[in-house]
């Protein structure tokens, strides 16, 4: 600011003269040099970015003396990017697509409504599993070349090389011996395609197998409309890039592709920073870049230009000491450090990683840990960039110069951690110590991915949930009905279903399946298990959903690859599927039998999601598990197993056959992951990226500035978010006589207030679109649909696990109280928005839990909610809800509707005063008499303001006018 005694001081960049930089070390001082780096990062922010309007002196000023101002201060966060995946992209680009057209009507010039802010969005949500089994049924030969040599050092057991049909899969030469591939190793490099696979008989290279194409044809067909959509976006917007579908998902992308570490624009050097519509936004925290995910209307605010807001966080440091077991993987040390951090209360917090064992982790294993951080409930998990980073960037395409370039700014900003070296540790506001040594195999759930339970454990934890009383864990099934057996006729054969029996086992795009090692160890597993004579019973729907070609790429070409699709881990698509609810339905036989039998049937899947109900609305119970894992749940075919004491199955000549015989041993994990991971996978798929697919560069969309609208659309619809533009601010008013819409307990997820996954025939957005003419079959789901706001209004608390009190049992329904009937959540709030009676939501602790979803507070916004009264909020979705309008109201500490004594039949009234202020307290009275207190929760004045003037999206759309 002009007059400051804080001049920011900018710099040459020592051997690189032309590289300039805000050397904001030697402006913080002695201050700085005890910042946690995350800190550090956050203050070279507010440096760049001070304007004196939207980040002030006083801002900058506030982060340097963090140690006495954290959790007292509001701070402004510019970040240097935004990444958006489809599910929460296309309604950010729906309301773009609308803002124009309003500030046209409003007299504006449409063409200056941009993203101000550079931002990518990866089209990966909208892969549906219709196919999920390899239409070739013989066992596939993994022998030849490169791929037989890696296998003979890592089993005795040599496989026979034998000539077989190919079944006309394209690219493939018809029948071919196993030796083929040895003169012809050449072709790995030369043929790989966006999805890189080999024939599953002879590792010769295809273009695609079967399944992937048949799933590619299925995305690009339902989902046409919104495919053209994104293409007229890429082509009218500026500051904006769109990744085409079967690239990979989101945050995967976001990691390999999409990160810098440090931007250079006009040889101006500073760090990479990312905020993003995707919760798992934070994976990229594992490379040293700060990022987090919030909610979509957030994330548009940010594109036009607004920082982030956030009360300048406590920054716990984690502590990382020992070596973990060799039976340990990633997922293992992931749900370990996730519980001890949850036990540690670090919600709403930074957690920044260091101590002897960061040095142990590979970028890999970083980027998994810091994936689940939404799990535990902090903001972010940061581990700063060091020589491991360095090393990885090295292998991942970064060249010499730039990676040089790097490590000097780094350095300079003292942004660069050196666990060699004796420089005295940052001071945090708490520390948390993990040891490696002490982490043995869990697996989480059977609802919750907090409730860890131990591998060896696993069989006696599942009994006891069987007894437990209906719950976050228990599923109270009688005593002399827990041994129930159902037989099920399928193709030809007769199986037996009991309690714990597997249905769902899913390798899918996530986190660890950016981790080599975890990933070879799925594979290097099952090539064991098909070796010993193992199978995986067929009714069981299994899938391997990767997070780009590149794990494709090294599967194959380690040879393990045909033994996951002999065991039924084909690879059905690239992109989101069985962990946002996007798998096809189980056999009808299958699904019959679970219901007859009351049966309690189980998914295993290496997520990081596995909330009730949304796998499948007969899979009751869900657990997460790494990859090696979910292989060999699948096998047994049942949860109820100790691995240490039973067999997996019977093998060859009838011997049983235990984890331990197959389980890969760490040195053989090290020798295929440094066969098959190279430098080559990373640089050839970010070319491939670049290109695009045929698919997407031949479809045609259109190029007005302005989206001409199909009022016909199903996908496509223009949002009613503009139709009162307010250009000055005006008064709360008054909630008078309320109802309330649904009376909700503790935990509601915003999967139970927007579902993303498929929408059920007897549901309200399922008659909507039936009036419209589509059949079931054409009906996709909620996460394809979000840019219609008829659909996903229809489909706001839809969830089939919701618990409204006034119903009691879980079902997406409530009571319209002036007339008594039970209905559909939009049909009640439908009748009371035509009687001009607004409502209310009731809920109790940690509301809008779960990934961060902008339709969780539009849907509520559309249903006509004036407010919500919980006990305690998720602060993303809290921070959603006001930037929809609508008021997050909390209950006095110590109190609940149940000790108020309210039933939730009442009519409330909700006075506001015409001035608000942060946290104030406001007088709620009920139709029964009762006089209450709520605490209003704004916590500053821009959130004040974004509530007075009906949510963030008028406020932004406002400064075009």
């Amino acid at each position: 600011s002009p007059g400051s005694p804080y001049q920011p001081v900018i710099e040459a960049l020592g051997s690189y003269p032309q590289k300039k930089f805000y050397n904001v070390s030697k402006l913080g001082g002695a201050k700085y040099d005890t910042l946690p780096y995350s800190i550090r990062v956050l203050f070279e922010s507010s440096i760049r970015n001070c304007d004196g309007f939207l980040v002030k002196e006083t801002d900058a000023m506030n982060i340097l003396d963090w140690k006495t101002k954290q959790n007292n201060v509001e701070v402004p966060f510019c970040p240097a990017r935004v990444v958006l995946q489809d599910f929460t992209g296309i309604p950010a680009m729906v309301d773009f697509a609308a803002m124009r057209e309003a500030v046209r009507n409003a007299g504006g010039d449409p063409v200056k409504v941009n993203p101000a802010c550079p931002t990518d969005l990866t089209v990966d949500h909208s892969l549906q599993i219709d196919f999920s089994k390899c239409a070739i049924p013989n066992a596939p030969n993994p022998g030849g070349g490169d791929s037989q040599k890696l296998a003979a050092k890592l089993s005795p057991l040599k496989a026979q090389p034998r000539k077989l049909p190919c079944r006309g899969q394209t690219g493939c030469k018809g029948p071919c011996s196993a030796g083929d591939l040895s003169r012809n190793s050449g072709q790995f490099s030369a043929q790989i395609e966006n999805t890189p696979v080999l024939c599953p008989f002879h590792l010769q290279p295809v273009p695609e197998p079967e399944t992937v194409l048949k799933n590619q044809e299925m995305e690009f067909g339902r989902n046409r409309e919104r495919l053209q959509f994104f293409k007229w976006s890429s082509k009218v917007f500026r500051n904006i890039s769109i990744i085409p579908p079967e690239t990979g998902m989101a945050h995967q992308v976001n990691l390999e592709y999409l990160s810098r570490v440090v931007f250079e624009v006009k040889d101006f050097l500073y760090p990479d920073s990312v905020v993003g519509t995707d919760s798992h936004t934070t994976m990229v925290n594992g490379l040293g870049i700060l990022g987090w995910g919030v909610g979509g209307i957030e994330t548009e605010a940010v594109m036009l230009g607004m920082p982030v807001t956030l009360t300048l966080p406590e920054v716990v440091g984690c502590e990382l000491t020992g070596t973990a077991s060799l039976l340990a993987t990633s997922i293992d040390i992931v749900l370990s450090i996730t519980k001890q951090l949850r036990q540690a209360d670090v919600a709403g917090k930074f957690v920044e990683f260091f101590g002897s064992g960061v040095s142990q982790l590979s970028v890999a294993d970083r980027t998994t840990i810091a994936n689940m951080c939404p799990e535990y409930g902090a903001i972010m998990s940061f581990f700063p960039v060091d020589n491991v980073t360095l090393k990885h960037l090295k292998h991942t395409g970064f060249d010499k110069a730039r990676l040089e370039v790097m490590e000097a700014y780094l350095k300079a900003v003292k942004l660069f951690r050196n666990y060699e070296s004796s420089t005295r540790e940052p001071e945090y506001s708490q520390v948390v110590q993990v040891s490696l040594s002490s982490i043995i195999p869990y697996v989480s759930g059977p609802k919750r991915s907090q409730d860890r339970v131990a591998v060896n454990n696993m069989k006696s934890d599942f009994q006891a949930c069987l007894n437990e009383k209906s719950g976050v864990k228990g599923f109270q099934i009688a005593v002399e009905k827990q041994d129930d057996i159902v037989p099920v006729q399928y193709e030809g054969n007769e199986y037996k279903l009991s309690h714990g029996c597997i249905v769902i086992a899913a390798v899918i795009s996530c986190t660890n399946n950016c981790n080599p090692s975890v990933m070879l160890a799925a594979g290097l597993l099952a090539k064991k298990a098909v070796e010993a004579g193992l199978v995986v019973k067929p009714y069981i729907r299994t899938s391997l959903s990767p997070g780009s070609g590149m794990v494709t790429h090294y599967l194959s070409s380690s040879g393990v690859l045909p033994y996951l699709s002999k065991l039924g881990f084909e690879v059905v698509g690239y992109g989101c599927s069985t962990c946002v609810g996007n798998t096809a339905p189980l056999p009808e036989a299958i699904r019959n039998a679970i219901k007859q039998g009351d049966i309690i049937a189980c998914g295993v899947l290496s997520g990081t999601k596995n909330f009730e109900g949304r796998l499948c609305d007969c899979v009751r119970a869900s657990y997460l598990a790494s990859p090696p894992l979910v292989v060999a749940y699948a096998i047994a075919g049942t949860v109820r197993i100790d691995f240490e004491t039973e067999p997996l199955g019977t093998g060859f000549n009838g011997k049983s056959i235990y984890l331990r015989d197959i389980w890969p041993t760490r040195r053989e994990l090290h020798t295929m992951e440094e066969e098959c991971v190279i430098s080559s996978m990373f640089k050839e798929l970010k070319e491939k990226m670049e290109k695009g697919n045929k698919r997407w560069n031949s479809l045609e969309a259109p190029e007005s500035t302005l989206f001409p609208w199909d009022l016909k659309s199903t996908y496509i619809r223009c949002p009613s978010f503009f139709d009162k533009l307010a250009k000055e601010p005006v008064s709360p008013q008054l909630i008078e006589n309320a109802h309330v819409l649904l009376y909700l307990g503790d935990s509601v997820t915003t999967d139970h207030i927007s579902p993303a996954g498929s929408i059920a025939r007897s549901s309200a957005a399922a008659k909507y679109l039936t009036n419209k003419g589509l059949t079931p079959r054409e009906f996709n789901s909620y996460g394809a649909r979000r840019g219609n706001d008829a659909v996903m209004t229809r489909g706001t608390f839809a969830n089939i696990k919701l618990l409204n009190k006034f119903i009691g049992k879980p079902a997406p329904k409530t009571i319209h109280f002036p007339s008594g009937q039970t209905l559909d959540v939009f049909e009640a709030a439908e009748l009371y928005q035509k009687e001009g009676i607004p409502v209310i939501i009731l809920a109790g602790k940690k509301y809008g839990l779960g990934s961060s979803r902008d339709w969780a507070a539009k849907g509520p916004f559309l249903l006509g909610v004036k407010a919500v009264l919980a006990e305690s909020y998720e602060k993303v979705h809290k921070s959603q809800l006001i930037g929809i309008g609508i008021a997050p109201l909390q209950f006095l500490p110590g109190e609940s509707p149940s000790t108020l004594g309210l039933t939730g039949r009442e009519q409330f009234s909700i006075l506001f005063p015409p001035e608000l202020s942060p946290g104030m307290t406001l007088d709620i009275k009920t139709s029964t008499g009762k006089v209450f207190s709520a605490i209003a929760l704004f916590e500053n004045d821009m959130e004040i303001t974004l509530y007075k003037y009906g949510g963030s999206l008028n406020f932004v759309a406002r400064r075009f006018l």
